[in-house]
């Protein structure tokens, strides 16, 4: 298998509705708790500028990704354990 495919097929199943919600829930979630934890005070104070902004998008981007990178993975590797058993 060329490793475009494998690119190509991994994008194809990140963009699956099901992986999609799943990650945008698990982002969601982890990245408030984060988000929470890392600039609350911050906020609270008011100290809230661009920066600030930009490393909030980054708190919920990395659960989003994280999610969606073992979600696609766990995907095909149970296509490919079905696909050599079948």
């Amino acid at each position: 298998m060329s490793r475009s495919y494998r690119y190509k097929e991994f994008i194809q199943t990140a963009a699956s509705a099901v992986i999609l919600h799943r990650s945008v829930k698990v982002a969601l979630i982890v990245g408030t708790v984060l988000m929470m934890i890392n600039h609350g005070d911050a906020i609270l104070r008011g100290e809230v500028d661009l920066t600030r902004v930009s490393k909030i998008l980054l708190t919920y981007l990395v659960p989003f990704c994280v999610s969606t990178h073992a979600s696609v993975s766990a995907t095909l590797a149970a296509k490919k354990a079905l696909g050599s058993n079948g």
